[in-house]
């Protein structure tokens, strides 16, 4: 690095008379993330990621959809050993690569969308029009249109959506187009019936989304047997990752499907939604830092305290198998006949890419009498996403290529002129002292991490999608299709 991380260490770095044995006192203690052992394979080539960022010239994003499968496969199995019939829908917002909407094609998942642009991109990717599951509020009818067209099921979100989509089945509303009518793939679906599920807002919740008590009943009466949309069951989401309240409330959908049925309607199918949690950090990692945290590991100040549980003990499948076992409730499902849907994002993405950022400069400060490196690499925390909520993502970032050398005190900014815009406030113990051209590999940022605030601030490119696979036993890469 030119300046300081070409020179010979400054007093105080690394082997100090205030290190302790995991790193200087003034930086967070280590928490490396276990990886798939594809991505394994990949940090240990003497040469591959050093040749995709050459030929990217910027940073950018690996992903792994081998690992997007085996998720998927490892739902597929949590159903089948409870007994129920269950399906899978990929939450889209999670991650946009197009491989990973081909790996839930080819691996009997469906897929979660929220737009039309969502919808046509997991359409162009091999999911068929009956495995989308369309979600979000106040659904624009373009897209009400587009779901009923390719027999998607459609979560409804409020009253007025519910009569929109109703018009729509009946032919009553034409859609304002911006293309002309030859190209839209015919008229409205006029006669065809919609699969919904009405979504109910949780008794004493404040969110924004789904239909109260008054509402939905309303909804039932707006919605009689044999209209024009089809009652398939009842849905929610819910915040946070709590297997019981997930368990709980389903329990609750099962018993408004039974009474739907007794009103001439399907009512079989029930979605309890996503977070479903990932592991990023060993137990111990996580307990010393959130037990431990101090000002002292931080350039400036430290974030708010509300983490993502980075520790997470009973994660993805294991969890779907925890809320299935509560209260009986895989019981439940097996005698009323019901399907239970779920909708995960993160936990499908979990281990399935990196983000790759290159060193461009860096100088040294001091702080608590100590000195640290400040990094500066060739991207932006909005390609990390967890910063611009006050937070922090928090699995150390790999240093390439590996060396020996002397842990060094470092912490993370971005490529632009903003004082807060950092990858890692944290004065991470690196291995060694980071020179320019080196890569910082921030591991398990599929989920989320890549796509939540993407933005060309700067007018900089954004960091394309790279797809690394095995082949002939060692790994090959090609740009996503997102990337072309």
């Amino acid at each position: 690095m030119g300046g300081p991380a070409d020179s010979a260490p400054p007093a105080g770095h690394g082997e100090s008379p205030g290190a302790s044995a995991i790193g200087p006192v003034h930086c967070a203690p280590p928490m490396p993330a276990d990886v798939d052992p594809l991505e394994r394979r990949l940090l240990a080539h003497p040469h591959l990621l050093g040749d995709i960022a050459a030929a990217v010239g910027g940073p950018f994003h690996v992903l792994f959809p081998e690992r997007v499968a085996r998720n998927v496969t490892a739902f597929h199995e949590a159903f089948r050993a409870a007994g129920v019939d269950g399906f899978v829908y990929f939450g889209k917002k999670a991650n946009k690569a197009a491989c990973v909407a081909r790996a839930c094609a080819e691996s009997g998942a469906g897929i979660d969308v929220a737009s039309v642009g969502e919808l046509v991109a997991a359409l162009a990717q091999g999911v068929r029009g009956e495995d989308l599951m369309v979600t979000g509020p106040a659904k624009s009818d373009e897209l009400l249109w587009l779901a009923v067209r390719h027999g998607s099921t459609i979560a409804i979100d409020a009253l007025d959506e519910l009569a929109r989509l109703t018009r729509i089945c009946a032919g009553h509303d034409q859609i304002s187009r911006s293309t002309p009518p030859t190209r839209t793939g015919g008229p409205t679906p006029a006669g065809r019936p919609a699969r919904i599920l009405l979504r109910i807002q949780p008794d004493g919740s404040t969110s924004r989304f789904g239909l109260d008590r008054a509402e939905l009943a309303q909804a039932l009466r707006s919605a009689p047997a044999g209209g024009p949309v089809l009652l398939s069951g009842f849905s929610f989401h819910l915040s946070g990752y709590d297997a019981t309240a997930r368990a709980d409330l389903a329990a609750t959908l099962v018993e408004h499907c039974v009474r739907a049925r007794a009103d001439g309607h399907l009512a079989d199918t029930i979605s309890i939604g996503g977070g479903f949690g990932v592991d990023y950090l060993d137990a111990g990692s996580w307990t010393r830092f959130r037990d431990t945290s101090s000002e002292k590991w931080f350039h400036g100040r430290a974030p708010g305290q509300d983490y993502y549980p980075y520790h997470f003990p009973v994660p993805g499948a294991a969890m779907l198998t925890a809320v299935l076992a509560h209260n009986r409730l895989a019981e439940a499902l097996r005698t009323n006949g019901i399907r239970l849907s779920i909708e995960p994002g993160r936990a499908l993405l979990d281990r399935a890419g990196s983000s790759i950022f290159r060193v461009q400069g860096g100088k040294t400060r001091t702080a608590h009498g100590e000195p640290y490196d400040i990094l500066t690499v060739d991207g932006t925390s909005l390609s990390l996403s967890e910063q611009w909520f006050d937070s922090e993502y928090l699995p150390d970032p790999v240093l390439w290529p590996a060396r020996p050398g002397t842990i060094t005190a470092s912490c993370v900014g971005a490529t632009t002129c903003l004082e807060s815009d950092l990858l890692s406030r944290r004065r991470i113990p690196l291995p060694r002292r980071a020179q320019v051209g080196d890569l910082l590999v921030y591991p398990n940022t599929a989920g989320y991490q890549m796509d939540s605030n993407e933005s060309t601030f700067h007018e900089l490119p954004l960091p394309p999608k790279v797809v690394v696979r095995e082949v002939d036993g060692r790994p090959g890469w090609s740009l996503d299709a997102t990337a072309r």
